[in-house]
């Protein structure tokens, strides 16, 4: 069993820079895929981006460019540093991880103000 734990949200102002951090324990093994989702207020949660064990990455086309998914793979920790923040950046961000089934963190909020 994978347990996540977040850090790293809080309020920003349109423009400023936030991490975020999840670290994966419970797993004796590496973990294959590591990421974020989030899930503005009223809307479907949605891909920020993902790491794969391979080194491989995917991001959201929203975020490209602005965003920078990282991993050490053998402290089973993603980070999500995001730059150049946007007010429609606001949302709940999820640590999301893959390994035979999918696991969520609680999720920590991320607020940018205009």
């Amino acid at each position: 069993q994978v347990q996540l734990v977040e850090s790293g949200g809080g309020l920003v102002q349109a423009g400023g820079s936030l991490r975020l951090s999840c670290a994966a324990s419970g797993s004796r093994f590496s973990i294959d895929v590591m990421g974020w989702y989030r899930q503005p207020p009223g809307k479907q949660r949605e891909l920020v981006a993902k790491v794969f064990s391979s080194g491989y990455t995917n991001y959201a086309d929203s975020v490209k460019g602005r965003f920078t998914i990282s991993r050490d793979t053998a402290k089973n920790t993603v980070y999500l540093q995001m730059n150049s923040l946007k007010p429609e950046d606001t949302a709940v961000y999820y640590c999301h991880a893959v390994q035979s089934r999918i696991y969520w963190g609680q999720g920590t909020q991320v607020t940018v103000s205009s």
